[in-house]
């Protein structure tokens, strides 16, 4: 199926621009704010550190006031095309892109499977209780959505009083067990598992109703088009016309909102982090912030950044293959 080179290089350049954009805001935001991070880790370490080493550090993180902003701006720059995005205070000094290193890898394997299971869940029983509109099958969209009204937080606490406390089937909290280093074997795979199954079961629970919901209502659109009851006036089996016609278009606007939660993965959910005390970026983003670590808090809106426009550059494409009118529209 080809796709127009137009599409494709408007789609680029309009990309290209908004990740410039979002780089020069990253760079200049922590700079409006109040002070910076060398004079946080100063404060921090009173009398510890001496005004050449001050001095070292500010030339270290490019905050000389001898240098220019825009000198600053393009070293910024240079130090992005290295893959350098800095030190971070709060770690002792450790590369920036080695914290984040640690800890994406526990948010992406988390929310990650959890969103990508919710999709799946929500998008197929919307479709099939659009399908059957005025059937029992209604009753799961209040029930959904009723949930998806209800705080992540206040899920995670009741599934640990419950599922964790209550019965005793599934850890309360951490990614692995206390004592336990990571490490590729069965038996750390089974700790993972277990310690991120009521993390997942939250945030599938309480995000499953959006999708249900949506794609629902989707199909009740889609449904009353002309081509549908040709499809059905030809005789074609309901399972084929289900998925191969009405979901296939009913899904497009699915995919829009698929893309956001796929960026916003990296991001993690703060709040289930705190409350299963989940080694992810949600909760190192939190904890930068309360440590004034703004090199580490830039890279992680940076990483956050670009994940977001990645996974809206794969929906685009996905847009593109699935409906043809999004090619002819930019042809």
């Amino acid at each position: 199926m080809r796709i127009p080179f137009r599409f494709i290089a408007s789609r680029i350049a309009f990309y290209l621009f908004t990740a410039w954009a979002a780089i020069t805001i990253n760079f200049f935001l922590p700079r409006m704010l109040k002070g910076d991070p060398v004079t946080a880790y100063m404060q921090k370490n009173a009398g510890q550190i001496s005004p050449e080493a001050e001095r070292a550090l500010r030339i270290l993180f490019g905050l000389d006031q001898n240098t220019s902003l825009w000198q600053q701006y393009l070293d910024y720059w240079g130090l992005l095309f290295s893959g350098d995005l800095g030190r971070s205070f709060s770690n002792g000094l450790a590369p920036v892109g080695e914290v984040i290193s640690a800890a994406l890898p526990w948010t992406v394997g988390l929310v990650g499977i959890a969103t990508i299971l919710s999709f799946l869940i929500g998008t197929a029983g919307g479709a099939i209780i659009g399908w059957r509109r005025g059937s029992r099958a209604d009753v799961i969209v209040p029930i959904s959505t009723f949930f998806s009204t209800v705080p992540y937080f206040w899920l995670g606490l009741i599934a640990i009083a419950v599922l964790s406390t209550g019965l005793g089937w599934f850890p309360a909290s951490h990614a692995y067990d206390k004592g336990s280093s990571p490490e590729l074997t069965l038996d750390f795979i089974g700790q993972v598992i277990a310690h991120g199954a009521l993390p997942v079961l939250t945030i599938v629970i309480a995000s499953l109703g959006g999708w249900i919901l949506g794609m629902r209502n989707m199909m009740l659109t889609v449904l009353d088009e002309d081509y549908i009851t040709v499809a059905q006036a030809k005789g074609m089996p309901n399972s084929r016309v289900l998925w191969r016609y009405a979901a296939r278009n009913a899904v497009l606007p699915q995919l829009s909102s698929f893309a956001l939660s796929i960026g916003f993965i990296v991001g993690g959910t703060i709040v289930m982090e705190m409350v299963f005390s989940y080694p992810g970026v949600g909760k190192l983003l939190l904890d930068a912030t309360n440590a004034k670590d703004y090199p580490l808090m830039q890279g992680l809106f940076l990483i956050i950044t670009m994940a977001v426009l990645i996974a809206n550059i794969l929906a685009d494409i996905a847009y593109a293959v699935l409906d043809p009118r999004t090619r002819q529209s930019e042809a």
